[in-house]
C-alpha cells in the first residue's frame, strides 16, 4: 500500500513540474517589443578622434570561427579604429536576439583557443565612463609572437553580467516572466607589448564611445543610462 501511495505521489510530482515547466516556459523575445539592433548604424565610425583605419589593419578570424558566429548571433559587428597618434583598437560586437539555452553567448575563452590563442591572464575590472562603470574581464590572449590585450563585456537585455553562471540567472528571471532575452557581446583589443598601456587605451576608446551612443541605445550596449549617471555625477 505504501508502495503504491508513494509511485502516485511521484507521478503527480512528474506530472506538477511538466505542466509548471510547460507554462513557464518563454515564448516571447524582448527584441520584438524593442528598438531594432542595427549594429552598423548604432555605433559611430568617427568619434572623439578615433576614425576607421585603413583595411589593412584587420582581425584574425578564420573561416571557420565566422562561419559558426553568423549561427550563433543575429548580427556581427568588426572595425579597426585608428586615432591620431597612429593607435589602433579592434571592436568586435556580436548580437543575438535570442539568448535561449540553444543560442548562447560566446566568450573570448572560447574563440580565441579556437584560433590557436593561448590566454595567458584574466582579471575582473571596471571600466570608468561618464555615466558610471562597466564591469568588465580583461584577458591576456597571445599566439607566437602576437600579443593582444582584450577587453571585453556582455549584456542580456538591458545589463552587464560577466560569465556563464550570470547569464544562466540572468535568463532565468527573463524566463519566468514568460520572456526570452536578447544579449550581446562588446570587445575591444589592441595588438601590443605593452599590456597596461593597451588596457588604458582600451578605457579611453569604450569612454569615448559610450559618449557618442544615443541614449536609447547606451542601455543596451553598456548596461549604462545617461540619466542615472548623470544623476550620480551632480551628486558629486
Amino acid at each position: 500500500m505504501q508502495h503504491s501511495r508513494r509511485n502516485i505521489w511521484l507521478m503527480l510530482a512528474m506530472i506538477l513540474t511538466s505542466i509548471t515547466a510547460y507554462f513557464l516556459q518563454p515564448t516571447h523575445k524582448i527584441a520584438e517589443n524593442s528598438a531594432v539592433i542595427n549594429l552598423e548604424m548604432i555605433i559611430p565610425k568617427t568619434f572623439a578622434g578615433w576614425q576607421l583605419a585603413p583595411q589593412q589593419f584587420g582581425q584574425i578570424i578564420n573561416p571557420q570561427q565566422k562561419e559558426l558566429l553568423a549561427k550563433i548571433y543575429t548580427q556581427t559587428l568588426s572595425r579597426t579604429y585608428i586615432n591620431k597618434d597612429g593607435d589602433l583598437i579592434m571592436l568586435s560586437i556580436a548580437y543575438g536576439a535570442d539568448q535561449s539555452d540553444a543560442k548562447q553567448l560566446h566568450y573570448p575563452e572560447v574563440c580565441y583557443p579556437a584560433q590557436g590563442f593561448q590566454i595567458k591572464t584574466s582579471t575582473y575590472t571596471q571600466l570608468k565612463t561618464s555615466y558610471g562603470g562597466i564591469s568588465v574581464k580583461q584577458l591576456l590572449a597571445t599566439m607566437g609572437q602576437r600579443s593582444e590585450p582584450l577587453t571585453y563585456w556582455t549584456t542580456i537585455g538591458d545589463k552587464v553580467v560577466l560569465g556563464a553562471r550570470a547569464s544562466k540567472i540572468e535568463q532565468v528571471r527573463y524566463g519566468f516572466k514568460g520572456l526570452i532575452p536578447d544579449g550581446m557581446i562588446v570587445r575591444v583589443s589592441t595588438i601590443s607589448d605593452d599590456t597596461a598601456f593597451a588596457y588604458q587605451l582600451e578605457e579611453a576608446f569604450v569612454s569615448a564611445l559610450v559618449n557618442a551612443l544615443s541614449a536609447e541605445m547606451l542601455p543596451r550596449i553598456t548596461g549604462l543610462s545617461r540619466t542615472i549617471g548623470l544623476a550620480q555625477g551632480d551628486s558629486h
